[in-house]
């Protein structure tokens, strides 16, 4: 297991590189290692999702990489806030796997709703976005994982549980009180979609782009249950996330995977849930923002190799993360870990976290499966709406309701 990451043959000085994101992947050990290997001075800008978006779109000239999801591209390529990405500058290119490139894993082909990452990958002649292959990409395929909820598991009534897992746990009378949801918009609504379907309440036509009716329906429902006093909170980052259930605020809820490092170090005893219905999925990467050249471009290139290079998929998949070209990451992690986190495996041994803390036990499985297990039961995508605007703000009516 190799520890670090080779250093490449061109340093940049003293060259500052500024990357707005989310604490997802904009995190200091990740900062610290990259500018040790590549010679930079990196500047994370880290916000919420909403405000990454926001200020992607509306502030290009204030960072040179942006660091976020797929199903952004819709909103901040159209604003032509991004430059595309030359894949004849993206040594590893090759190495990523068939999921963003081709939306599929091995033979089996992934669902087609909400914004599927290989369709607003490729920048085609004209300059719009598609699944035909270029030598040009909207955003580097990076970091990605499915997404579902979290409980506690001496919360949970017995009967519930016997039912199986589901997205209806969300909404399920037996936990009125003690449930909470991700407040971004883009994604917090197709969590809760996915219970009030689950439920039985409603079906929708398309559940990663619901029409102005649909979205009407689904928040006259969340709202009745609001009022009913049925949800606990709300969280924008994964650190806000598990300290509502660290403080026994909430008993369920949807959850980043970095959540759970967390409620690991407490020492709570939870399950992630694999949801009969399918995951949640989403697909991260960087871009380039339209005002990067010159030197700063240079180094901008530099580092989305290095995310390529093995050392930031390994420490990726230590917070239960994937990455585009995980096989990379086989020689900056144990045998065992590649087994637990990748392959589904009890651990062999007890498991470090991200910057070397014990955080898996041995014996322990990682709840879901395999990556192919995993990735292969996707639901519907992260996504951004064609009615986008309409839904943020309907869904600010029934947080405020």
């Amino acid at each position: 297991m190799r520890t670090s990451p080779e250093a490449p043959a061109v340093h940049r000085g003293k060259i500052e590189l500024r990357v707005l994101g989310t604490s997802v992947t904009l995190q200091d050990h990740i900062r610290e290692q990259a500018e040790q290997d590549l010679g930079i001075k990196l500047r994370f800008i880290v916000e919420d999702g909403s405000a990454v978006q926001r200020n992607g779109v509306m502030h290009p000239q204030s960072y040179d990489l942006y660091d976020q999801w797929f199903h952004s591209i819709d909103c901040l390529w159209p604003a032509h806030a991004l430059q595309p990405i030359d894949l004849t500058r993206i040594t590893r290119w090759d190495e990523i796997n068939s999921l963003p490139r081709a939306g599929r894993l091995g033979k089996r082909v992934c669902t087609g709703a909400g914004s599927v990452p290989v369709d607003r990958l490729y920048v085609q002649p004209d300059n719009s976005l598609g699944r035909q292959s270029s030598e040009r990409i909207s955003m580097l395929p990076l970091t990605h994982n499915a997404d579902s909820f979290v409980y506690l598991d001496d919360t949970l009534p017995a009967a519930l549980i016997e039912r199986g897992e589901s997205w209806s746990w969300l909404l399920a009378p037996e936990l009125a009180g003690r449930v909470a949801l991700q407040a971004d918009a883009a994604i917090g609504a197709i969590d809760a979609a996915l219970a009030v379907e689950a439920s039985g309440l409603m079906q929708f036509a398309d559940i990663g782009n619901l029409s102005i009716e649909e979205i009407d329906a689904l928040i006259a429902t969340l709202i009745d249950y609001k009022r009913r006093g049925h949800f606990a909170g709300f969280w924008s980052s994964f650190a806000e996330a598990a300290q509502l259930m660290i403080s026994n605020k909430v008993a369920i809820q949807s959850i980043w995977s970095p959540a759970t490092v967390e409620l690991e170090k407490a020492g709570l005893k939870f399950r992630l849930a694999s949801p009969r219905e399918g995951y949640r999925a989403w697909f991260g990467g960087l871009s380039l923002s339209r005002a990067t050249s010159g030197r700063v471009l240079d180094a901008a290139y530099a580092y989305l190799n290095w995310w390529l290079d093995g050392w930031a998929g390994a420490t990726m998949a230590r917070q239960g993360f994937y990455i585009a070209n995980h096989e990379r990451s086989r020689d900056y992690m144990s045998d065992a870990e590649w087994a637990y986190w990748y392959d589904g495996k009890a651990a062999a041994d007890a498991l470090p976290g991200p910057i070397g803390e014990p955080l898996v036990a041995a014996g322990q499985r990682r709840d879901g499966g395999s990556y192919v297990a995993r990735m292969g039961r996707i639901a519907v995508w992260d996504s951004v709406m064609d009615e986008h605007n309409y839904l943020v703000r309907r869904w600010a009516e029934f947080r405020r309701a």
